[in-house]
């Protein structure tokens, strides 16, 4: 098989599971030391938002958080095989 072929195929493979991934949120999930409650702080036009998190949803919060962090590596590694795939394409 040629590398074109197997980058192609990567690439695709990258596209799956991003698109597998797009329940998310950005955003960290913190708990307050003085007070016993979550928050999710995020920066929002360069200011720091936060929101309140009920503790029966802080798993599944944090779970989007997580599915936010995984889908940022991919995507780097999607923009190394697409830069690949132009070195490639421009030796033809």
């Amino acid at each position: 098989m040629k590398k074109v072929d197997l980058l192609k195929k990567r690439r695709s493979m990258l596209e799956e599971q991003i698109c597998n991934n797009l329940d998310l949120l950005v955003g960290s999930v913190v708990r307050s030391p003085a007070m016993m409650y979550y928050s999710l702080t995020t920066k929002v036009d360069g200011k720091t938002v936060t929101r309140y998190v009920r503790k029966g949803l802080v798993p599944k919060v944090k779970k989007m958080t997580d599915r936010h962090k995984r889908v940022r590596i991919l995507i780097q590694k999607l923009s190394s095989v697409n830069w690949e795939l132009l070195k490639l394409e421009s030796k033809e």
